[in-house]
């Protein structure tokens, strides 16, 4: 976990507003987690945007991720920003039962959870598949974007 204030000024002042998930457009896992977090986000709790978006691109230099290659997506919720599991456990906690649940891989030690997340990252092409084409979202899903893919 990042504290916001890792973020530079102007990058900060843009997402502070907002909780939210950045996810890889290319990935079919991540746009299923995507889908998924649309269809059980009832109380429309978070904004999106991709990592190859000029936000998500942005966020990720800063954190000094790779710009190429996004492994984790990200998740800010309050002034904290996670990566890897603990973004999955944010993203979960933020959502009603029985989804709430599944925040408890939170708990894992570090030793079980980084090697475990880091196979399904690593392997996500393998094992999902990559995007042949762009997600077009409604106008209605549009506007949960900060920035429009």
């Amino acid at each position: 976990m990042t504290s916001l204030e890792a973020l530079p000024k102007e990058l900060r002042a843009l997402v502070a507003p907002h909780d939210i998930i950045v996810f890889d457009g290319d990935c079919v896992l991540c746009t299923r987690f995507f889908q998924f977090m649309l269809g059980q986000d009832h109380a429309q709790h978070f904004r999106y945007a991709t990592a190859q978006s000029a936000l998500g691109q942005k966020l990720y230099a800063a954190l000094g991720m790779p710009l190429d290659d996004f492994e984790s997506n990200l998740v800010i919720t309050g002034r904290t920003i996670h990566t890897h599991m603990d973004a999955f456990a944010a993203a979960m906690s933020a959502l009603g039962w029985p989804w709430r649940a599944l925040a408890i891989c939170r708990f894992l030690p570090g030793p079980i959870k980084r090697p475990l997340y880091r196979l399904v990252a690593r392997n996500r092409f393998r094992l999902f598949g990559r995007r042949d084409s762009c997600y077009l979202p409604t106008p209605d899903i549009r506007a949960r974007f900060l920035d429009a893919p």
